[in-house]
């Protein structure tokens, strides 16, 4: 039985529509999605299929919450509360322990501290609290020198940053993002999911790779205590796992700010609408020097702990660099391990939101938003 699609899309964004029930139709039967799209300040996009879900649900939208923390390092910069060429120690004196002392924010945000877990790794209570996370790291020997290389901080840059903007402001990073960028906008994407709304969560469903996919995943290379294990905490006796994660209430009652964020493809979607174009008549979030910063590539080349090809910008990724060539330069987001993606691209004005439910192989950006965002991408150019 085909899937219904469901929602809207303006004139001239046809083909978005077209792609995303091309799609939905290769999928499994309870394959959950969502896929929204802004351009300039205005909702073009607005789709969704699957049983049981509408425009209203919440993922579990792992990495994707790194944007919403970096956001507020970034208004945080632009107020001038913050300074990115700042040693970390300035704000946070005991971090500097273990040739950790010369490391600036900057280096921190864009994955060059070599931090990226502990020798004996976290309890699962540990990682869903970024207070706990940054106090355990402060005492750390990062895994290379630092600033000399970068590699993907997974589970604790959130922590990191939130340490520093904790110090500097006496306020959390979520306190701080609910203030000024999710109540002020309405947005349905939360770093703390209140327990009035749990019922509109929709728990993470695991992957479903075939027997082919199956082969390709045990096949990957991997070790006790590689880079790659420590940044996943995988190396600790009992792991736990991505699907666990997001599914546990206490995460997402403390919204850790690496990988504990909930929310529809509105609210992601809306959320860099908001950062660069002026919504429902307030202006953009973020000025443009400011937009024009957190886009430009930080850290490019071999990520030590992904082992291939990457981009950062000031937190984000670079989404142009690392994900989708077509896009223009200064496109900044960040995809999440279940497969939601979301960006902001400047020169378009094209700001993106998707979301499913189920694990997409391989992980990472569902490889389904390589061609949802180009036909959005194609349209907001013609638009």
């Amino acid at each position: 039985m085909t899937q219904q699609i469901h929602g809207t899309v303006a004139d001239g964004f046809e083909t978005v529509r077209e792609e995303f029930a091309a799609f939905v139709a290769g999928e499994l039967a309870d394959y959950e999605g969502q896929l929204c799209a802004y351009v300039h300040g205005r909702k073009v996009v607005d789709l969704w299929a699957g049983d049981g879900n509408d425009a209203e649900s919440l993922y579990g939208v792992f990495s994707s919450t790194k944007g919403a923390a970096h956001l507020v390092v970034a208004l945080l910069v632009q107020d001038g509360t913050l300074e990115l060429d700042r040693k970390v120690t300035y704000y946070w004196p005991e971090f500097g322990t273990e040739g950790k002392a010369a490391l600036t924010l900057r280096d921190l945000v864009t994955h060059r501290a070599g931090l990226i877990g502990l020798d004996a790794g976290f309890s699962e209570d540990e990682l869903a609290d970024d207070r706990a996370i940054a106090e355990r790291l402060a005492d750390q020997r990062p895994f290379w020198r630092p600033g000399t290389a970068f590699g993907y901080h997974a589970l604790v840059i959130g922590a990191l940053a939130g340490e520093v903007v904790r110090r500097a402001t006496g306020h959390t990073l979520q306190e701080i993002y609910e203030e000024r960028v999710r109540a002020p906008y309405g947005l349905d994407f939360y770093l703390g999911l209140p327990e009035a709304l749990e019922p509109r969560f929709r728990s993470v469903r695991p992957m479903a790779p075939t027997a082919k996919q199956q082969a390709v995943l045990d096949a990957a290379p991997r070790g006790p205590h590689t880079l790659a294990s420590i940044a996943s905490n995988t190396h600790v006796a009992e792991p736990g796992d991505l699907v666990g994660h997001a599914n546990s209430r206490t995460v997402r009652a403390k919204g850790p700010a690496s990988a504990g964020g909930v929310a529809a493809a509105r609210g992601l979607a809306g959320m860099y609408a908001a950062a660069i174009s002026e919504v429902a008549g307030r202006p953009p979030l973020l000025k443009p020097d400011t937009v024009a910063e957190v886009g430009q590539v930080h850290s490019v080349g071999y990520d030590l702990v992904a082992r291939g090809h990457r981009a950062f910008g000031l937190g984000f990724q670079a989404t142009g660099e690392a994900w989708y060539l077509f896009l223009g330069a200064g496109a900044f987001g960040h995809a999440g391990a279940g497969g939601s993606q979301a960006f902001a691209d400047p020169r378009s004005g094209l700001a993106y939101g998707y979301t499913r439910r189920r694990i997409a192989f391989p992980g990472g950006a569902a490889p389904e938003n390589e061609r949802l965002v180009r036909a959005a991408h194609t349209a907001a150019l013609a638009s």
